[in-house]
């Protein structure tokens, strides 16, 4: 009734059974008991059909038509007009505002999913009377839909996304200086205001790094905070100043961050981006620094002549993963930056 209500009887401040009832002058015995709103749906479809003049009923009846399944405020056209390559697409209230965002390799066959199921919970079907609007950003794959989708949940906090809301990766590689001038690393779970050098999903992957770099870079487990035992420290057993075991930890801190890959994920486009050539994700030290597209005509040698054509974006553990997963996945979409 609400979505024929609009396209039968225009002109009405709400399509609700109550208003609409109003607005016809059909009076509702019993209201909101299962009886006396049946009687008074009758009598509404019944002038319904009278309205009905073009067919409209008949063809949304047909088996072909979705029409029947979409949210009762969200219009038909807004569906109809999506593209079907990857892209991002956000559900929008009354109000403008962005209530769910999600990702898709074929923006329109992914957003009539939500609606081919239409389960009688509560919890759905205000979801689905909470849509009045969908807008989308189309992207040059799949991947890159992937990653745009986790950076606009970020951003925009939408009511009905709760998967990656609460993803964070929990510890990370920190150094500092004690009181005696001794550098120390160490893993812990992430601060808030303080950078890592690394970060990590499990304890047990942040300490399986730094025992690599104790050994590799004769590193102390104690002022690591491997070794918790009681005993000299490395400086204290040959007698080294804090300097010369700063050197070591200097040392150890450049292998990582070098060690960190840069490289790009480079990938054919065949969407609306494809005057453009190519897509382009950037990962720099092993963090994820932007994406873009590129023309055939653009060289892909250095990082420094990639940057200008991408944009940056907010990183988080979960993109990383999307990202060096797909790569070592598909090694021939990479390119490698010494």
């Amino acid at each position: 009734t609400v979505r024929l209500g609009r396209k039968l009887i225009p002109g009405c401040r709400s399509y609700s059974l109550g208003n609409l009832c109003r607005e016809l002058s059909i009076e509702i015995e019993q209201r909101h008991r299962a009886g006396g709103d049946a009687k008074a749906t009758v009598k509404l479809f019944e002038e319904l059909l009278r309205n009905d003049c073009n067919g409209e009923i008949h063809a949304m009846l047909k088996a072909k038509s979705r029409e029947q399944h979409l949210p009762p405020n969200l219009p038909v056209h807004k569906v109809s007009n999506l593209p079907v390559g990857p892209g991002v697409y956000y559900f929008h209230n009354d109000k403008g505002k962005v209530i769910y965002v999600g990702k898709a390799k074929d923006l329109r066959k992914r957003v009539n999913s939500h609606f081919n199921n239409n389960k009688p919970g509560r919890q759905k079907q205000d979801f689905l009377r909470s849509i009045y609007n969908v807008s989308f950003k189309e992207c040059g794959s799949e991947l890159m839909a992937f990653i745009l989708e986790s950076i606009e949940i970020k951003r925009l906090w939408p009511l009905y996304n709760r998967s990656q809301k609460g993803f964070e990766q929990a510890y990370g590689m920190y150094i500092f200086e004690d009181g005696k001038g001794f550098k120390r690393l160490v893993v812990e779970k992430k601060k808030k205001y303080l950078h890592p050098l690394y970060t990590f999903n499990l304890l047990l992957e942040g300490q399986h790094l730094l025992k690599k770099l104790i050994a590799d870079f004769n590193l102390c487990s104690r002022l690591c905070f491997i070794d918790t035992s009681e005993g000299p420290t490395i400086a204290e057993e040959y007698g080294l100043s804090s300097g010369q075991y700063n050197l070591r930890v200097d040392e150890a801190v450049d292998y990582l961050q070098n060690a960190l890959p840069s490289f790009a994920v480079v990938e054919e486009i065949n969407t609306a981006h494809r005057e453009n050539g190519r897509g382009v994700i950037l990962m720099e030290k092993g963090r994820f620094y932007g994406m873009g597209y590129l023309s055939e005509n653009v060289l892909i040698n250095q990082i420094d002549e990639v940057k200008p054509y991408l944009t940056p974006y907010p990183e988080n553990g979960y993109i990383r993963g999307l990202i060096m997963q797909y790569a070592t996945r598909f090694p021939t979409k990479r390119v490698q930056f010494s």
